[in-house]
């Protein structure tokens, strides 16, 4: 368990005033009471220690919420802080190493060289096991824990014996195919798959969008082991027979929450229909969250009831391994705010990553910063591929440290350089919050006093808030984390255009 670190508090301090009371008045009472706080608020009253959560947070009804009273302008300037209560590296002790797994002497070697991984967590054995047992999985944990080296090692290792019974296949027949929402996403798994497959004679093609109808009209032919690529591109060619699926053994879904919402739903549904389950092809889903529609999409596919579930522990809950601070303020005062953060961070040579709702607002971001004397590169899904590429190449090799961004780059994006996330705007969904926080405090990454700061200056974005609140204070799971946002979006209009018939129909009756 972690120690109050008053670096992180001195951190706080420095980059926004008005939370100096809190840290102060958390460190005196650490002190006094060796407690380990929780949360720590502006009004001292509602703070809460680690210890004191299971044993007081009984009826959710009596829990005082510091967010409470945040609709009123007088809130303006309070806050709540939800300490980290883990550290990522502490997955890894007394896990076993990957040598005593079974796994060919070469992918553990790679794992070593290349990755830096010597030791695999709970999570990645029971999903390493299952791959190899030839079931159909659903890995589903929190974000950085290590889901893509769950699934890519037994992959990789099924492929090297299936290579060696030298069964004779056509070109442009992927044994593996791996489906992703992101070109940047795919690209990331496509470096990850080359690096474990060195010196292993297995072949990694990385597919993405933008020049698909070249690839159509001059496609190239070879020896293709693992196939990877985002939705639209891969289907394309393999629908027009230039890519081949009869011979695939691993269908992957990574993102599978967001490929099995309404905005991909008949397409990926069409999709995977044309491969051969029923012949011992494997079907693995990953995800950050509880994909919602799973059997809507596969039940007619495989036997879903048969699907090997592999769950992390802190799934659907506030991720333990960040600090994460909520301050209420005014929109106009966010920039200062944030200039003030970014020059700190600056100095203490912490990368950061800024998140808006809109391209509109994070180009803005950018140019104040840039305005202001502070080197930051703006990437959004507006951009060109090559441009957004290009940024976050440079946010990753330390040529600039602070990156303006949307959540076109808040899933499965390995920021390991990230030490700090600013929510400027505040995200509308629960899942899209879950996975900002989840470019920091990685597994394998500088995860030492990594800190998420969250400017609060809408009430729209207060009943979010209180949730996030209330599952820190009781350890419950957050409700109703859905990432079909095509759906919650539907939902909302049912609801409102229920409300407004049954006005009509009282006025009339009336």
């Amino acid at each position: 368990m972690l120690s109050l670190n008053s670096n992180i508090f001195k951190n706080i301090v420095n980059r926004t005033p008005c939370l100096f009371y809190a840290s102060t008045s958390a460190k005196k009472i650490k002190t006094k009471e060796k407690r380990e706080p929780l949360i720590t608020c502006k009004n001292s009253k509602l703070n809460l220690y680690l210890n004191d959560r299971n044993r007081k947070q009984t009826d959710q009804n009596e829990i005082v919420l510091a967010s409470k009273g945040w609709q009123h302008y007088r809130a303006k300037g309070d806050y709540f802080i939800i300490h980290q209560t883990k550290d990522a590296s502490d997955i890894l002790k007394d896990a076993p190493e990957y040598k005593s797994l079974g796994l060919n002497p070469i992918l553990v070697k790679n794992l070593d060289e290349k990755h830096d991984i010597t030791k695999a967590t709970k999570l990645q054995q029971e999903a390493i096991q299952e791959i190899l047992d030839n079931q159909h999985v659903l890995i589903a944990a929190e974000t950085g824990c290590g889901k893509t080296h769950a699934y890519l090692v037994p992959i990789i290792e099924r492929l090297i014996k299936e290579k060696q019974q030298n069964v004779e296949r056509k070109f442009n027949s992927p044994l593996a195919i791996i489906l992703t929402p992101a070109r940047e996403l795919a690209e990331q798994i496509g470096r990850m798959a080359e690096d474990l497959s060195d010196g292993l004679d297995i072949s990694v093609k990385v597919l993405v969008g933008g020049n698909t109808k070249q690839k159509m009209m001059n496609p190239s032919f070879e020896d293709v082991d693992i196939l990877i690529g985002s939705i639209g591109a891969i289907s394309k060619l393999t629908t027009t027979g230039i890519y081949r699926i009869e011979d695939t053994k691993f269908v992957v879904l990574d993102e599978s929450d967001t490929l099995l919402d309404d905005s991909f739903h008949d397409k990926i549904t069409y999709y995977v229909r044309k491969f051969p389950f029923h012949m011992n092809t494997q079907l693995v889903l990953v995800s950050a969250t509880m994909p919602t529609s799973i059997d809507d999409v596969f039940q007619s596919i495989i036997n879903t009831e048969g699907l090997k579930k592999v769950v992390g522990d802190d799934l659907h809950k506030i991720l333990p391994y960040i600090t994460q601070q909520f301050i209420r303020m005014n929109k106009t005062g966010r920039p200062e705010q944030l200039l003030r953060i970014a020059k700190s961070e600056l100095s203490n040579k912490r990368p950061l990553i800024v998140f808006s709702n809109k391209t509109s607002t994070c180009d803005y971001i950018s140019i104040f910063l840039n305005n202001n004397g502070i080197n930051c590169v703006n990437v959004n899904g507006d951009m060109l591929h090559k441009i957004r590429t290009g940024r976050l190449d440079a946010f990753q090799n330390g040529e600039v440290n602070i990156l303006s961004t949307t959540d076109c780059l808040g899933r499965g994006i390995n920021t390991m350089r990230a030490r700090h996330i600013v929510n400027f705007d505040f995200p509308l969904y629960i899942s899209d919050y879950i996975h900002r926080c989840g470019r920091i405090g990685r597994l394998g990454g500088l995860n030492s006093n990594c800190l998420v700061t969250n400017f609060i200056s809408s009430l729209t974005e207060l009943d979010l808030v209180r949730k996030i609140e209330l599952s820190a204070r009781t350890n419950f799971e957050l409700e109703n984390v859905d990432a079909n946002i095509g759906k919650i979006l539907r939902s909302r209009i049912e609801k409102e255009v229920e409300k407004y018939e049954n006005k009509m129909i009282k006025s009339h009756g009336r």
